[in-house]
């Protein structure tokens, strides 16, 4: 009787990991397209559901950009090339996303986007 609880038990906990698995490695719940041209950003959204994010960065702008979220950021563009980053943004959190090239920012190339449900 005691092997039968003792096996219950693993089988349940190895159950409850197989499902948490999927969720800490399965794939991006959304992905966005983001141009950035001199000086902005477009296509960015403002709210998105909570969950990982992939966001890949355009640069369409004379000058090289580069995409700053949730503490990851893409390598330096110049124009015409492209890079990605994935993050978890957290419900009820907001996240600054910013161009990290000096000036940037201040010159508009920066906001806020907010995960929600």
């Amino acid at each position: 009787m005691a092997r039968r609880v003792v096996l219950a038990s693993v089988v349940s906990a190895l159950g409850a990991a197989a499902l948490l698995v999927p969720l800490a490695s399965g794939a991006p719940t959304a992905k966005y397209t983001v141009t950035a041209i001199d000086f902005k950003f477009k296509n960015m959204p403002k709210t998105t559901a909570p969950g990982m994010h992939t966001f890949t960065l355009v640069n369409q702008g004379g000058a090289v950009h580069d995409l700053k979220l949730a503490g990851k950021k893409t390598k330096v563009l110049a124009k015409g090339q492209r890079a990605s980053i994935t993050v978890v943004l957290k419900r009820g959190t907001t996240y600054a996303f910013l161009c990290t090239v000096p000036g940037h920012a201040a010159l508009g190339m920066k906001g806020k986007v907010v995960a929600k449900s």
